[in-house]
C-alpha cells in the first residue's frame, strides 16, 4: 500500500561539490516527484525493490547492496517502497567537477 509519507531523507554532506544523501524508505513511503539538478550516483545500503515512477509509468527497480549505478540530470520521477521492508540507498549529487591539476607530474 503506497502512503503520501515521505521516505526519510538524511543528509550528510553538502558542500560546492556534492550532497550526499542517505535515503530510507519504511514499507508504502516515496519521495515525491522531482528533478534531479545534477548527475548522481546511486550506493545501495539493502536489498530490495523500489518502484519508479516516470512519465505515467512504472518500473521496478532492483537494489543490490553495494552495487552502485548512475543516473543523470534532468531525471524526473518518484520513487516508491510498495513492499513488505525497508529499502535503504545512500544518493550522492555531483553538483560539479574539478579539474585535476597536470602541473608537477
Amino acid at each position: 500500500m503506497i502512503t503520501d509519507v515521505t521516505a526519510q531523507a538524511t543528509v550528510q554532506i553538502d558542500d560546492e561539490r556534492v550532497r550526499v544523501t542517505e535515503w530510507r524508505f519504511a514499507p508504502g513511503t516515496q519521495t515525491g516527484e522531482h528533478v534531479h539538478e545534477w548527475d548522481y550516483v546511486v550506493v545501495p545500503l539493502t536489498g530490495g525493490t523500489l518502484q519508479v515512477h516516470s512519465s505515467g509509468e512504472a518500473t521496478s527497480n532492483h537494489l543490490v547492496p553495494g552495487r552502485s549505478y548512475t543516473r543523470g540530470a534532468g531525471t524526473r520521477h518518484n520513487v516508491v517502497n510498495d513492499s513488505d521492508e525497508e529499502c535503504a540507498f545512500v544518493e550522492i549529487e555531483l553538483k560539479r567537477q574539478t579539474p585535476v591539476s597536470s602541473a608537477g607530474a
